[in-house]
């Protein structure tokens, strides 16, 4: 019950969020157009989005993060795993592991485009998990949209590639889980257009499909870039 309310209260916030998307301060209008992640247009993002099937939900029967290959592996054989080469390339002031310069990074700085927070990001046991790497569209939000059906060379490359990967606040991540843009969207409105056009981009290049709640949302989203 607790949970089904938490889900209430996520879809409300974002409902009420978007219904005033035309406030400037902090709002989407501060959001230039075509700036997403392929430099596409809203308008072109919004015809992208239309062209994706609509469809429900599938069960996520048989779902495990195993299903994606293993986690963060070398999957463009550059000798680095994809989790230090998104911080390689989100981080600034980065510091290298002595012997491993190409690779392992230390710390750094994440300008957090999420929250807009400047994070400082130290390597270690307790420190680590300030900065996570989101999966721009979720492991299991796709495996319900298609992704079971993949093989498993095709999953795994949706979880290792570039354009699906950010480096952001934690806790943000954590509390984002497997959610869609009907449910949840980064606290810093001014990236809600960015974080939308990604996602179609990466939902068109993997031909996923949405909801019509999930599309809905993200209409309103670009209407308002």
């Amino acid at each position: 019950m607790r949970a089904a309310l938490g889900r209430g209260v996520a879809v409300a916030t974002i409902a009420f969020a978007l219904a005033g998307c035309g406030l400037t301060e902090g709002g989407l209008s501060e959001q230039p157009p075509g700036n997403g992640a392929g430099g596409k247009s809203a308008a072109a993002a919004l015809r992208e989005l239309n062209a994706l099937p609509v469809k429900g939900r599938a069960p996520m029967t048989g779902y495990d993060r195993a299903e994606f290959g293993p986690a963060w592996s070398d999957v463009d054989r550059n000798g680095c795993d994809t989790r230090n080469d998104v911080l390689k390339r989100d981080l600034t002031d980065e510091t290298f592991k002595k012997g491993d310069e190409d690779c392992t990074v230390l710390s750094g700085v994440l300008h957090d485009p999420y929250s807009g927070k400047t994070i400082e990001f130290k390597r270690g046991q307790s420190s680590s998990m300030a900065v996570q790497i989101d999966h721009v569209i979720a492991l299991a939000d796709a495996w319900q949209k298609g992704a079971q059906q993949w093989p498993e060379s095709k999953r795994k490359e949706l979880a290792n590639d570039p354009l699906n990967l950010l480096a952001v606040d934690g806790p943000l991540n954590s509390q984002k889980g497997a959610g869609d843009a009907a449910t949840w969207l980064p606290p810093r409105r001014a990236y809600w257009c960015t974080y939308v056009e990604r996602q179609i981009e990466v939902k068109a290049k993997y031909e996923l499909w949405v909801t019509s709640g999930e599309r809905d949302a993200m209409q309103k989203v670009l209407k308002a870039c």
